[in-house]
């Protein structure tokens, strides 16, 4: 089993930046793969972006690409996501995935094995 709490959520005016974390517990960290998914009230939870195991590899869905930025510390049993230029249409619910295929970035929630709660994010014009 692993535990996964995001937070950094919050109030944010229309192009500013946020900082979301997810931090981990009970299985080792480093085995998994990470992903970052939203979703907004009345939509479908989609992908955002993705890190392998280790960071060496990432994948951004198009509406992250240039603005979003995933990371992870292994030491400290934490993913990031670094969100910048934020627009009203950011407006969602965020959540931390795990993936035990750890070379893995899918895009596919099917894909995942452990989920947050969420942070919520909102974006005023």
């Amino acid at each position: 089993q692993v535990q996964l709490v995001e937070s950094g959520g919050g109030l944010v005016q229309a192009g500013g930046s946020v900082r979301l974390s997810c931090a981990a517990s009970g299985r080792t960290f480093r085995w998994f793969a990470m992903g970052w998914f939203r979703q907004a009230p009345g939509k479908e939870r989609v992908f955002l972006a993705a890190i392998s195991w280790n960071g060496g590899s990432t994948d951004y869905a198009d509406s992250a690409k240039g603005r979003f930025t995933i990371s992870r510390d292994n030491a400290k049993n934490t993913v990031f996501l670094q969100m910048n230029s934020l627009k009203p249409e950011d407006t969602a619910l965020y959540f931390c995935a795990a993936d035990d295929t750890r070379f893995s970035t899918s895009r596919q929630a099917s894909q995942y094995d452990y989920w947050g709660q969420g942070t919520q994010v909102t974006v005023s014009s």
